[in-house]
């Protein structure tokens, strides 16, 4: 029997019967994501576009990338026993809709209908072709007709009887002919943008939302004008805001507003400076809310870093509360959610898996995830190498309990209502609530003084009140942080004239890890051990849906390779004989060197853009493995973005056109010598294995012959390796002249920062310390110190303090040095 430690996870072990009844198979599973799960198809991509459970069975469907005429996704039903149906009357495409129309008693998801006893019928492409992206309640006949939305802007009524679809508006493909995955960043003809995502209906409307842009512009650039929300009365189009949109929907959720006329309907959406909220009112219309981000990665006018997010019942313990999902963070959103009562939207935990859709189903969330991605799309990168994407495209379903959502990464946050710009009316709403710290950086770019009056929405029942007045001189800045009693829903800003503007919130919780890992990562080598079990992945192709393995074991950090292993179908390390694959990983998979630069203080990254940035050190002994690429710095572990292990550090790390390395996010610090990692069946793969201390891991496979093993898990237990931490600066005795600005050195989501400055020179030196708050290279003035020679000065930020950058100036020419530690 060959060895295998199974995961004790939330989702427990399940015995499945086979096809004939006669034998039971315990099926493994790790951190909630059983690997027989996983979905395949033969596209660029498999993401996961809607999970609902009906008829007694869990409904998934898959999407590739561009393909509104049909593709090799499938439709499948999933039992209570978690055993896997692929349905025949799969025909593929993209789709991401779902909606269970009570009327007829049928879930339409996808271009199927599925009838109470589990009956499945199809609409074929050719009758209603496009990239199915939303169904709505129909405006006029809702018990006997619904509508369906697609990405490039199709749109049709379809009778639930007999499934004969009517159109109302042609599909853009339909006279386009496809030549590239970059067909969908094509103008659309109907309205503004080129990527659609949502539909809902109520108040006499249908509402469709958008979130991308066409043109090259937008496949380069995060902050162009991009999408749009747009509104339908039954005759006309209305577009009503000009911002990427993803979301609609309203308290009906998935089976539409109980009460259309007077039910509310929200939208989601974002530009570069925050997130967006919408709520229509039948009276008055829209309204516009914002919200911070807790992630960057899904930022991209083109609209493609997005997949579904969703607002969603998932019954809650707090039934009146909904999940939302949007920009990296759970957010608790009340049932009750209207312009006139806007109260209770508060942030839970932050996340790094790709969500399509989730659903509450046997008393646990299930998560529909996009995971692995074949083609990586725009995602290329000088620190990832010439590395390749995994063989074929796959992904899979996340188990976790209910309460989850409130149990990973910290809901530090940020958000901008203006970004030089020129305003002369209030901001819209922005969250105030839900933060222990909270802080704002203004500026004015003007030549004239300029008066900011700060107003609160304590109830949230827009009723506003003066909270402080804020002079700003012409050209200057302040940081401004809110006490605890500074307490409302909402925050805004009245400029008092017309001015050029920057108002940026930054907010956080302390962060509560502890700084050692969790038991789960018992086993993983420390970066100071002689010896470890390493080796490079790769997820094959042709349909062998398995992974291969370049075993390699280090004996006094040498490596000695071991041979090629591959996972069968009970995820057991199996040792293969296949000289070429190999050959291929050990090439193709090689890790770059010479892509970073380690120095005394700091690591040093000069992006694609050839822009510097300076991260913390981890432990010494990283220097010379990453110097050497001996350990895997990059790599898409979660469809169009990046994991960056550097020096002792996981960061988040967005693709190039979201902004790349200047919105690097941290997400824990360890002492493990990880050798590679990949994503796999949903799963994330670490190898780095310490034979010696692996035996009761249960998250640890190990090959019978004790030359393989690998960890596995999913990328959001990274989030319980510990908080992140590390040492250095962006100055160590160097030679610096008069207010030439040190490179930008990464200080955001750290705890416990503190930093030290000294100089050489004979006389005092006046150091000044300015901010970036979240990477838009708008730096803000935060304190100056001045260090008397011979001296050194330490300074501890204050908690409330929050920015992602930092860079430092003198007052003259000198040898300085600039160190930050951070606990």
């Amino acid at each position: 029997m060959k060895k295998l430690f199974l995961s004790a996870c939330v989702a427990a072990h399940v015995l499945l019967a086979d096809s004939c009844g006669a034998q039971s198979l315990r099926r493994p599973s790790f951190s909630g994501i059983y690997p027989h799960l996983a979905m395949y198809n033969r596209e660029g991509e498999c993401g996961t576009g809607a999970v609902v459970p009906w008829a007694n069975q869990l409904w998934v469907i898959t999407y590739g990338p561009h393909l509104p005429f049909g593709s090799s996704d499938k439709l499948y039903a999933i039992s209570p026993d978690l055993q896997q149906t692929i349905r025949s009357e799969s025909i593929g495409g993209t789709p991401a809709n779902r909606m269970i129309h009570p009327e007829s008693n049928q879930l339409f998801i996808g271009p199927y209908a599925i009838d109470a006893k589990g009956q499945v019928r199809t609409i074929p492409y050719t009758a209603m072709p496009g990239r199915h992206t939303g169904n709505a309640r129909h405006l006029t006949d809702p018990a006997h007709k619904i509508y369906y939305g697609t990405m490039e802007e199709g749109f049709y009524e379809v009778d639930v009887k007999t499934l004969k679809p009517k159109l109302l508006y042609e599909d853009g493909n339909v006279n386009r002919q496809k030549d590239s995955d970059e067909s969908n960043n094509l103008q659309n003809a109907l309205l503004p943008g080129a990527h659609g995502k949502g539909l809902y209906s109520g108040q006499g409307v249908l509402v469709y939302s958008n979130n991308g842009e066409p043109g090259k512009r937008a496949l380069e650039q995060f902050d162009v004008p991009a999408g749009s929300l747009s509104e339908w009365d039954g005759h006309d189009w209305k577009v009503v805001r000009r911002n990427q949109f993803v979301e609609v929907t309203g308290p009906g959720g998935i089976y539409g507003n109980k009460n259309p006329q007077a039910d509310p309907i929200w939208a989601t959406g974002w530009d570069h400076k925050s997130v967006l909220l919408g709520v229509r009112n039948p009276q008055t219309g829209w309204q516009f809310f914002r919200l911070p981000k807790a992630s960057h990665s899904y930022d991209g006018a083109h609209g493609w870093n997005t997949e579904w997010p969703r607002i969603r019942d998932v019954g809650t313990p707090q039934q009146s509360d909904y999940l939302m999902t949007m920009h990296g963070l759970f957010w608790r959103f009340p049932a009750t959610f209207t312009t006139a009562n806007s109260a209770g939207i508060r942030p839970r935990s932050a996340y790094l898996k790709v969500i399509g859709d989730y659903t509450r189903w046997n008393n646990q969330l299930v998560f529909g995830c996009d995971d692995s991605a074949q083609k990586e799309f725009l995602n290329k990168r000088k620190v990832k190498g010439s590395i390749e994407g995994p063989g074929q495209s796959n992904s899979n379903l996340w188990f976790t309990s209910l309460q989850m959502p409130d149990e990973l990464g910290p809901n530090t946050a940020e958000g901008a209502v203006w970004i030089a710009e020129t305003v002369d009316s209030a901001s819209e709403p922005f969250l105030f609530a839900g933060w222990k710290h909270r802080s704002a950086w203004v500026q004015n770019h003007d030549s004239q003084e300029v008066t900011l009056t700060f107003e609160v929405d304590q109830k949230g029942t827009n009723t506003w009140t003066t909270l402080q007045k804020v002079v700003l001189a012409p050209g200057g800045s302040k940081h401004l942080t809110f006490a605890e009693k500074e307490a409302g829903e909402w925050i805004r800003i009245q400029p008092g004239t017309k001015a050029k503007l920057t108002a940026h919130f930054s907010y956080a919780t302390p962060d509560s890890r502890p700084e050692k890992p969790q038991a789960l990562f018992t086993g993983l080598s420390t970066v100071q051990s002689d010896r470890s079990v390493g080796g490079l992945l790769y997820g094959l192709g042709n349909d062998l849906k398995t992974l291969g393995m370049a075993a390699v074991r280090f004996e006094n950090k040498q490596p000695v390779t071991t041979g090629y292993y591959e996972f069968n179908d009970q995820m057991q390390l199996v040792r293969k004989e296949n000289p070429k694959m190999e050959s291929f990983i050990t090439s193709k998979f090689a890790i770059p060197k010479n892509v970073v630069t380690v120095d005394e203080s700091s690591v040093l990254i000069v992006d694609d853009q050839n822009r510097r940035w300076r991260l913390p050190l981890g432990a010494d002994a990283f220097t010379n493995l990453t110097n050497q690429g001996a350990l895997r710095l990059c790599r898409e572990v979660a469809t169009e973005r990046d994991l960056f292990n550097c020096h002792g550090t996981f960061y988040e790390l967005p693709a190039e056109n979201a902004d790349g390395f200047a919105k690097i996010r941290p997400v824990s610090s360890h002492n493990y010598r990880i050798h590679d990692f990949a994503s796999y069946r949903g799963l994330l793969l670490l190898t780095g294995i310490d034979l010696a201390g692996a035996s009761k891991n249960e998250h640890i496979i190990i090959s019978e012959d004790q030359q393989a093993a690998v960890w596995a898990g999913t990328i959001d237990d990274l989030w319980k390796l510990g908080k992140p931490k590390g040492h250095g600066g962006p100055w160590k005795n160097t030679s610096v002249a008069t207010q030439q600005p040190s490179d930008p050195y990464l200080i955001g989501f750290y705890d416990q920062r503190s930093v030290q400055l000294s100089h050489q020179s004979s006389k005092s030196v006046t150091f000044t310390l300015e901010a970036d708050p979240v990477g838009t290279g708008v730096w803000m003035p935060y304190q100056t110190f001045t260090v008397p020679a011979g001296k050194t000065i330490k300074h501890s930020f204050p908690n409330a303090f929050q920015a992602r950058w930092i860079r430092l100036k003198t007052d003259q020419n000198c040898t300085a040095t600039a160190l930050l530690d951070y606990k």
